[in-house]
């Protein structure tokens, strides 16, 4: 699977940052990997956060990906910084 522009959404903007949400069957490795984003380029600037929902239909996680390049045409994301902990409950 590849990704999918429907899944991808401003949560809000200022001062020419966005803030984005993004949510995927695909695991974190998948979407941070170099070229995932390639297709939202045009939307996607160094420095914007993608507040994501990955791996929904297995094992879910949470993270922020910070957007750290977008030259030549390709989107290149840091790896997911995972929020939230473990459910001793």
């Amino acid at each position: 699977m590849a990704f999918e522009s429907k899944n991808l959404s401003v949560l809000a903007y200022a001062n020419g940052f966005t803030l984005w949400h993004y949510t995927t069957t695909e695991t974190a490795a998948t979407v941070g990997g170099v070229n995932y984003f390639n297709d939202a380029v045009d939307m996607l600037r160094v420095g914007d956060m993608i507040m994501a929902n990955t791996d929904t239909d297995g094992t879910p996680a949470a993270g922020i990906f910070l957007v750290n390049d977008t030259t030549a045409g390709a989107v290149d994301v840091d790896n997911m910084t995972t929020v939230g902990g473990s459910d001793t409950a």
